[in-house]
């Protein structure tokens, strides 16, 4: 059991989690006082040793599940037989024909369900979802997975494939049509009311939903008895939120990085808020130090210090919003806004061959992402054809906006720098270097990329302070917290 827990935490490091070593000793002695057949016991005690975010849960769930996968008369199967005899007993009595047919334990361990046709497999898998009966559904799900995933012993083809084979023989969307046909055949009097039919779909979705997690639990096993719980998590380990590859994000993953945008916000104000408060001693002051040591015979015991006077950068965003790098545009526009407060002013200016200030959007409003959504429907971005034209965009910013830039002025250029083989006219960015505090690039694409094809960041980059790969959250509050 400690090697099982060492590799699971492993992996957990390598998925990214921060696993500290007394975390480890600490999941290591939680087992101790754990029934380990208790596989939901053995999970949450686990999970309240070594995860800390709630983001990072799901990375949890997944190893957990690779490493902790239900083996063929392991623990989790200790009650497999039983099932078996329960279900010969309710099939006897439901299900009729087919119910106890072969009873033997097929190799893979599809249990009661080995030797049915595919109509009684149908037909059994619609009582167990009619009757919510967990036990029946994980025989129906051994079966199907013996039937219709087609699994074969060293092929290196992952979970998901099986999964599609095998839900897709299933039918399940006619399995739920046909549950909904019977509940409404079971109603009284006039049919279901618009309430009760709601409740009803919602019902039986939930059960087809625990169906389908059952089938991918078997295959899970499967495979990991076929290649090892090592060798199955790396091919199904998924990055954190915040490591997540924000320009080839899926929808799905774009949506967990706007649920982790706002708790990241607040953890980064609070962050720099304390960095700027325990910063407050300036430089030594001899004179006040020597004043106050005649109090104490000449021995300077308390040494004065200057009062700092730390002034707030302005920021100037400048954000390229054109193609697939407009999803990193208004992350970055999101979370410096989120944390606004930390700066004297905020300005934001996008474009794609135009270029707009929408600073105004962001006025009066609680939360960014109203703004960002706005900015994609409202800002005059186009000049010609709405192709990226830095040259020309750089070029309006400066005869437009040029002058207001000062001193106090800190400038963060958003964008892969992909010019359409236009002119770059980086005389304006060496000229806002001059006159700004600092110029920042932040370009989404990997650093391997840089200066392929028409990218032209280079031209750029030998006028910026520093030139930042930045395609994730955490290289983006990485490079947000050293800013203010």
């Amino acid at each position: 059991m400690l090697d099982l827990l060492s590799g699971f935490v492993t992996e957990l490091r390598r998925a990214g989690l921060p696993v500290s070593l007394t975390e480890h000793l600490d999941a290591a002695d939680a087992v101790h006082h754990i029934p380990l057949e208790d596989r939901e016991a053995l999970k949450y005690a686990l999970a309240a040793t070594l995860v800390k975010s709630s983001t990072h849960w799901r990375a949890f769930e997944t190893a957990f599940e690779v490493f902790f996968a239900v083996r063929t008369g392991g623990p989790g199967e200790a009650g497999a037989d039983a099932e078996d005899d329960e279900l010969g007993q309710d099939a006897d009595g439901a299900a009729g024909t087919g119910g106890t047919r072969g009873r033997g334990r097929s190799p893979n361990g599809a249990g009661g369900s080995e030797g049915m046709t595919p109509e009684e497999l149908a037909e059994m898998l619609f009582k167990s979802l009619l009757s919510a009966d967990a036990a029946m559904m994980n025989v129906v799900a051994r079966g199907a997975v013996d039937r219709y995933a087609g699994m074969e012993p060293g092929r290196p083809v992952g979970g998901t494939y099986y999964l599609y084979r095998t839900l897709r023989n299933l039918d399940l969307d006619a399995v739920l049509a046909k549950l909904m046909d019977q509940a409404r055949a079971g109603a009284v009097g006039a049919g279901l009311t618009d309430l009760e039919e709601r409740l009803a779909a919602d019902e039986y979705k939930a059960r087809i939903e625990k169906f389908r997690r059952a089938v991918e639990t078997e295959i899970r096993r499967r495979l990991v008895e076929d290649r090892g719980a090592e060798a199955l998590a790396r091919s199904v380990r998924k990055p954190l939120p915040e490591d997540i590859d924000v320009m080839h994000a899926t929808r799905d993953e774009l949506a967990v990085l706007h649920r982790v945008l706002h708790p990241l916000s607040r953890k980064l104000a609070v962050r720099l808020a304390r960095k700027r408060r325990h910063g407050r001693k300036g430089p030594l002051d001899f004179r006040a130090t020597m004043r106050r040591s005649l109090s104490t015979g000449g021995v300077p015991i308390e040494p004065r210090f200057r009062h700092p006077r730390p002034a707030k950068p302005e920021i100037f965003v400048i954000a390229d919003i054109s193609g697939s790098v407009a999803s990193f545009a208004r992350f970055t526009l999101h979370l410096v806004y989120a944390i606004s407060s930390q700066f004297s002013k905020v300005r934001s200016f996008v474009f794609v061959d135009g270029i707009d200030e929408v600073t105004r959007f962001f006025e009066g409003v609680a939360d960014p992402a109203e703004a960002v959504a706005r900015i994609n429907l409202e800002a005059d971005v186009i000049w010609v054809d709405g192709h990226s034209d830095y040259g020309h965009a750089l070029t309006e910013f400066h005869r437009r906006w040029g002058d207001e830039v000062t001193s106090r002025s800190s400038i963060l250029l958003l964008g892969d720098a992909r010019n359409n083989y236009h002119a770059s006219q980086s005389w304006v960015v060496e000229d806002l270097q001059r006159k700004a505090r600092h110029v920042f690039w932040l370009n989404p694409e990997p650093r391997d990329y840089w200066g392929s094809g028409d990218s032209i960041v280079g031209e750029y980059a030998a006028h910026c302070d520093d030139v930042v790969e930045c395609r994730t959250l955490r290289q983006l509050e990485h490079f947000v917290g050293n800013l203010a």
